[in-house]
């Protein structure tokens, strides 16, 4: 689902109430209201998190907020349309990302989807595309939701777009399957020119690093098999 650019705008420039802190988030995340702006009221809520909550990590370099940017933008180029809105913003804990909260049934997740819900496979299917260009490294299944619309989302992509190839996911069902050529098509659009937009966000390897995994899905046209247990998350959900 695409959302309109005065999503964005609020995301922006809203006046930020910070309701609390997430539970079971390695990094300080935040779940916060944002208030009026230009004439829009309606109740948003967003998740921040700022680059003075990061832990450190040895594979990636601090400013991870950046790369939950990139998904979505990444998500936008390619009309997949799986992010929600992200925005950067300096607010109350510094410079961040702010992402449109998405309102979902927490029980309900990648599983219930894949076993329960048929008719949400071919958007299971564009993630599954997705976490490969953005070198997910970590698609756990309740990262996956859906709407109240019955819309499918991803969250969680501050681990993505390393320049080495570590994918790791639970959308794995799907191995062997032809990829339809309306996901494939955008991708030819992606390696003659990746957007701006996503390349100020990330490093000329890691913008190289992309293009090659677009380039090796136009080529092999399928969804790839798991080559050995560390390709799956843990926990799985």
């Amino acid at each position: 689902m695409k959302h309109g650019p005065h999503v964005l705008d609020r995301l922006l420039h809203g006046a930020v109430e910070i309701e609390g802190r997430m539970p079971n988030s390695s990094n300080a995340t935040f779940l916060v209201t944002i208030g009026e702006y230009n004439g829009d009221s309606s109740p948003m809520k967003a998740i921040y998190k700022p680059l003075s909550g990061e832990r450190p990590l040895w594979d990636f370099d601090p400013g991870l907020y950046k790369r939950e940017v990139a998904a979505y933008r990444l998500s936008d180029a390619l009309g997949y349309y799986l992010i929600p809105p992200t925005v950067v913003r300096e607010d109350q804990l510094g410079e961040g990302s702010f992402q449109l909260f998405i309102r979902h049934d927490p029980s309900q997740h990648y599983f219930t989807f894949l076993d329960g819900r048929p008719e949400l496979h071919d958007r299971l299917r564009a993630l599954a595309v997705f976490d490969i260009v953005a070198n997910n490294t970590d698609r756990k299944g309740g990262h996956v939701l859906v709407d109240d619309d019955s819309n499918v989302w991803g969250i969680d992509h501050g681990v993505c777009f390393s320049e080495e190839f570590k994918l790791r996911t639970v959308i794995w069902d799907f191995a062997g399957d032809e990829i339809d050529d309306n996901l494939l098509a955008p991708l030819e659009t992606l390696v003659q020119s990746v957007p701006v937009s996503i390349a100020a966000l990330l490093t000329d390897d890691e913008i190289e690093a992309m293009v090659e995994r677009a380039v090796w899905l136009l080529e092999n046209r399928v969804f790839p098999a798991p080559e050995s247990r560390y390709q799956y998350p843990w926990p799985l959900l």
